[in-house]
């Protein structure tokens, strides 16, 4: 009995371990990525064309498949979600990644998880058990603190200088738009696979970067032959990677696991997103910025001590 039960058990941890795999490093790697497609493409055209893609790749498999039809109150419950995690959260650090280097923005984004506490209203009371976790969140925001007191010079070119500030707090309403998307999909659950609803709010986030990126002015003087080669390759990486791999793992772990444990992917993204772009991208790493990042994660990791358990 024992055997049988383990056998049974074994792909389910090997299918959680897979998926944390895949948005602890896919989505860290998306960060180079970004900046890469930023080359030739605007930011929001370039999320539009990575959301549209990947999910008009997913609806076609569940049309394949001859899933049943959105029903209404999934296609809103999705859409809803959709907007305000990938329109809001992913599409703002795009943006960002055109005025701020790649890992200063996979830092801020490392404060995810502690939003997550912060609006998860339902698990106050559990939260709250454990004062670790109020030492954590006063931990991370003083890591955060201490990264608005870098000198911009030190990091990015004097014409980007005047859009530091903003980024940064675009980044920042970004998070707090993912962590909002995040708990809407967990407490107000569409009807539907996990494939389908992650279609449909890939459709709806690619719409709403589509609209946004015609009313910010992007398509004037823009033509599809300016594309580079490389932004091409980066973009086709985020959509078969981070949108359909990493952003299935995501909603799937969101269903079987504590939100803010499945937030736990802002640990690993920002190290491997510093790297690469230190690597590869030539990037100036500063040591504000690895100690505000050293303090971020040690406070995210008290906020999530007990529920990682």
């Amino acid at each position: 009995m024992t055997t049988l039960t383990q056998s049974r058990t074994l792909p389910t941890t090997w299918t959680v371990v897979l998926a944390f795999a895949a948005i602890y490093l896919i989505w860290g790697s998306t960060y180079l990525a970004a900046l890469i497609g930023l080359e030739s493409l605007p930011p929001f055209l370039m999320a539009s064309l990575r959301f549209l893609s990947a999910g008009g790749l997913l609806y076609s498999w569940c049309l394949f498949r001859r899933e049943q039809a959105v029903t209404r109150l999934a296609f809103s419950r999705n859409a809803i979600a959709g907007v305000l995690m990938l329109g809001g959260g992913t599409g703002s650090v795009i943006w960002a990644e055109q005025y701020l280097p790649t890992g200063l923005a996979a830092i801020l984004v490392t404060t995810l998880p502690l939003w997550f506490v912060v609006l998860d209203r339902p698990q106050w009371a559990s939260y709250r058990t454990a004062k670790l976790r109020l030492v954590g969140l006063l931990l991370g925001f003083s890591g955060i603190l201490l990264l608005f007191s870098e000198d911009p010079a030190a990091l990015v070119a004097p014409a980007k200088a005047a859009m530091y500030w903003p980024s940064i707090a675009v980044i920042l309403v970004g998070t707090i738009s993912w962590a909002v998307g995040s708990l809407y999909s967990r407490y107000r659950k569409a009807p539907g696979s996990t494939i389908l609803n992650a279609a449909v709010q890939l459709l709806a986030a690619g719409l709403f970067c589509l609209f946004v990126s015609a009313g910010l002015g992007e398509w004037t003087g823009f033509t599809i032959t300016q594309v580079t080669v490389r932004s091409w390759v980066a973009l086709t990486y985020a959509v078969i990677f981070g949108s359909v791999v990493a952003y299935l793992s995501y909603l799937w772990l969101l269903q079987v696991r504590p939100p803010a444990v499945v937030g736990t992917y802002a640990y690993v993204n920002p190290v491997v997103a510093v790297l690469l772009g230190w690597a590869l991208a030539n990037e100036t790493i500063t040591s504000r910025q690895l100690t505000s990042l050293a303090i971020i994660l040690v406070g995210v990791l008290l906020v999530n001590r007990s529920s990682s358990r």
